[in-house]
C-alpha cells in the first residue's frame, strides 16, 4: 500500500484518503488541517470509517459561497434568507454597474462633444449682448383721435364691411363690425390692440339686456364658434408691436375674406360641406377657403 505524508502532526495517511479528502474540500485548501483539527493520528488509525464520517460532516457544512460581490456594508444584504422575495442587494448590483456604464458612455460623449464646440463662447455672447442696442420701449396708450382716424379709414377701404366704434369702458375702442348679411364681429381693443374677438350669426344677438356689447357669451352656432376660433388664431400671426395699425388692417382684410363663407368651396377637397361644415378656414396669406381638416 503506498503511503504519503500529510503534515508532521498527523503521521502517514493513505494515498486515496488524501485524494478524496481534497475532492471534497478542493484543491486550494488544506485537507490534512481539517483532519488535524477533527480526528487524531491514533484515531484515524484505528477506525477509518470514522474519519470519513467526520470528514463528510465537515463537507457539508462548508456552504456554498456566494456568486454576488460585497460592495463594502452592503454586502451584508445578501445574507438575507430570503432573497427571492427580496432581491434588494442584486437589484443594487445591477443599479451599481448601470451607473458604472453610464457614467464611462458620459464621459466618452463629453470627449466627442468638446471636439465639436462652438467656437462663440459665453463671453463673447456677453460682449456681443453689451454691444446691442437697447430695443425702444413702445408705447401700448394711443390718443383716441389716431385710433378713431385708424378705424375710419379701414371702415372706408372695405363698402361690405361697417364698423361701428364705442367706448363704453373709457379710453379702450369697441368694435361690432357687420360683414354684409353673413356675420357680425365683437371687438374689444386696447388703444390700437385687439385682445379678444367674438363671431356670431348675423340674426344673433350681440347685446345683453342693459344695451351693451355682450362680449362674453359664444354663438349658437357651431360655424360661428369655429370662425371665433381661427380668428383668435389670426390675432397671434398678426403681430407687429411697432406698427399696430398695419395690424388692424390687416387682421381686417383676412376676416374680410368671409364674405364668402357658405359660397367658396374647399381649395383641396373641392366641396362646400364636410360633416356638416363649410370651409371655415382661411390662409393668412392667400385668404383661400380650407376645411378645418382639409389645410393639415
Amino acid at each position: 500500500t503506498a503511503f504519503a505524508v500529510l503534515s508532521p502532526g498527523l503521521g502517514l495517511m493513505p494515498v486515496h484518503v488524501c485524494i478524496y479528502m481534497r475532492t471534497i474540500v478542493g484543491a486550494c485548501c488544506c485537507p490534512w488541517r481539517i483532519a488535524h483539527l477533527a480526528i487524531p493520528r491514533s484515531e484515524s488509525k484505528k477506525c477509518p470509517s470514522a474519519f470519513f464520517r467526520e470528514l463528510e460532516r465537515l463537507s457539508n457544512l462548508v456552504g456554498k459561497p456566494s456568486e454576488n460581490h460585497p460592495l463594502h456594508n452592503s454586502g451584508l444584504l445578501s445574507l438575507d434568507p430570503v432573497q427571492d422575495k427580496t432581491p434588494l442587494y442584486s437589484q443594487l448590483l445591477q443599479a451599481y454597474k448601470w451607473s458604472n456604464k453610464l457614467q464611462y458612455h458620459a464621459g466618452l460623449a463629453s470627449g466627442l462633444l468638446n471636439q465639436q464646440s462652438l467656437k462663440r463662447s459665453a463671453n463673447q455672447m456677453g460682449v456681443s449682448a453689451k454691444r446691442r442696442p437697447k430695443a425702444q420701449p413702445t408705447t401700448l396708450v394711443l390718443p383716441p383721435q389716431y385710433v378713431d382716424d385708424v378705424i375710419s379709414r379701414i371702415d372706408r377701404m372695405f363698402p361690405e364691411m361697417s364698423i361701428q366704434l364705442s367706448r363704453p369702458n373709457g379710453t379702450s375702442a369697441m368694435l361690432l363690425v357687420t360683414l354684409g348679411k353673413v356675420l357680425k364681429v365683437i371687438v374689444v381693443m386696447r388703444s390700437l390692440f385687439i385682445d379678444r374677438t367674438i363671431v356670431k350669426g348675423y340674426n344673433e344677438n350681440v347685446y345683453t339686456e342693459d344695451g351693451k356689447l355682450d362680449i362674453w357669451s359664444k354663438s349658437n352656432y357651431q360655424v360661428f364658434q369655429k370662425v371665433t376660433d381661427h380668428a383668435t388664431t389670426a390675432l397671434l400671426h398678426y403681430q407687429l408691436p411697432q406698427m399696430p395699425d398695419v395690424v388692424v388692417r390687416s387682421f381686417m382684410t383676412w376676416l374680410r375674406s368671409y364674405i364668402k363663407l357658405f359660397q367658396a368651396p374647399c381649395q383641396r377637397c373641392g366641396k362646400f360641406l364636410q360633416d356638416g361644415l363649410p370651409p371655415t378656414w382661411r390662409d393668412f396669406r392667400t385668404l383661400e377657403a380650407f376645411h378645418d381638416t382639409c389645410r393639415q
